[in-house]
């Protein structure tokens, strides 16, 4: 028994030697890796930098609006009846007082040459009761009979002309006029569409602005709009009305601008996308829009300062939070938490942490423009 107990003893004196052994080792790695890590230093991050520049620009405001005819109507027949004559194409453009639609006026001229004949019958007895009435040889109530008799004649007369007119059915100002509702020998109702007619010069757009635009809105203030139908294609115009009311429910505020448009491009109902210039240019602190870090809780650039070292001077990057503005191409306005000269990591923010080391490479940064263009493949 006592040699197998100190065997035993033995083994586990051996067994805690090894481990204790092993720990050490263990234990010296951890060390030697922490004291690396104390001094290990973190390869600065390639960025391409911008600076912030000051420039004087015309603020711009963007809107989504449609295009609304200054003038349109629903041309159609006031009185009944059967078609005689078309003399418009679907689709063309027209002048005021040019013919569309004869309706049949066959009864009505008939019945205008008995009460023409009728109105000379009553014009001659009339002259007539008058001569008479001149020498004293009738009554005064045979000349006002007479009178009355001629009043209701022209008045006939009058009536049917105007019925006729009615049935002739012109363009009541220039403009486009759509595809046709009606064809020859066709029986109308009263009120029966024949085309829709709009003016197509000029033309409005119609838009929305935030209520925050009224307080610098205008007459008269320059408006452009674009269309995607027309790729690059531009017109520029000036804001002819605004609204008397901000709408409570979505606080803004609704705005016409009318725009030439001779060749008819623009069509009514069509989307336009629309510019809303300044009337004075301002200064502006611009930097590129890549250099921003957007974040619920602020937005946010990293700022290039150099600082001196063991090893000698380092580029670092300081997360400075700042309030955007306008935007202008590919650049935007910073209105507060930059200065003007400072430099920005305009490419490789979203790679870096505040106090990170950097090393500037503007070779492969991207081009940034005022007013960029579409690039040709």
């Amino acid at each position: 028994m006592k040699a197998r107990t100190k065997v035993w003893v033995t083994s586990m004196v051996a067994l805690f030697i090894v481990f204790g052994v092993v720990a050490g080792i263990k234990a010296a790695q951890i060390g030697a890796m922490i004291e690396s890590g104390k001094s290990f230093v973190q390869p600065p991050e390639v960025v391409a930098s911008a600076k912030a520049e000051m420039i004087q620009r015309r603020a711009t405001t963007n809107a989504v609006g449609t295009l609304v005819a200054v003038r349109a109507v629903t041309l159609g027949a006031e009185l009944p009846g059967t078609v005689r004559a078309v003399a418009f194409d679907s689709g063309t453009s027209v002048k005021t007082g040019h013919v569309l639609v004869r309706l049949d006026t066959s009864a009505e001229e008939a019945q205008l040459a008995a009460a023409d004949a009728d109105a000379a019958l009553a014009k001659t007895t009339l002259e007539r009761e008058q001569k008479l009435s001149e020498e004293g040889a009738n009554r005064p109530s045979d000349v006002d009979a007479a009178k009355a008799r001629f009043k209701q004649t022209e008045a006939n007369v009058t009536n049917l002309r105007a019925t006729i007119a009615k049935k002739v059915i012109r363009a009541p100002f220039d403009g486009r006029i759509a595809i046709r509702q009606v064809e020859l020998g066709q029986v109308l109702s009263g009120g029966v569409p024949i085309a829709s007619l709009t003016s197509v010069s000029p033309i409005y757009a119609e838009f929305w602005l935030p209520e925050q635009a009224l307080a610098e809105l205008t007459l008269g203030q320059h408006a452009r709009i674009r269309s995607d139908a027309f790729g690059d294609a531009k017109w520029d115009g000036e804001i002819t009305t605004i609204n008397s009311e901000v709408d409570a429910q979505t606080h803004t505020l609704r705005v016409r601008a009318t725009f030439a448009n001779d060749d008819g491009t623009l069509r009514p109902g069509m989307f336009v996308n629309v510019e809303v210039f300044a009337r004075d240019e301002k200064p502006a602190l611009i930097i590129p829009q890549t250099a921003v870090l957007y974040a619920p809780y602020g937005d946010s650039v990293f700022v290039l300062e150099e600082e001196k070292g063991d090893a000698g001077k380092a580029t670092i990057a300081r997360q400075r939070f700042v309030r955007l503005g306008d935007r202008y191409g590919d650049f935007v306005a910073i209105t507060s938490g930059l200065s003007a000269g400072e430099t920005v990591v305009s490419d490789g923010a979203f790679k870096l942490r505040n106090g990170s080391h950097v090393t500037v490479n503007n070779a492969l940064a991207p081009d940034a423009a005022l007013a960029p263009l579409p690039r040709e493949e």
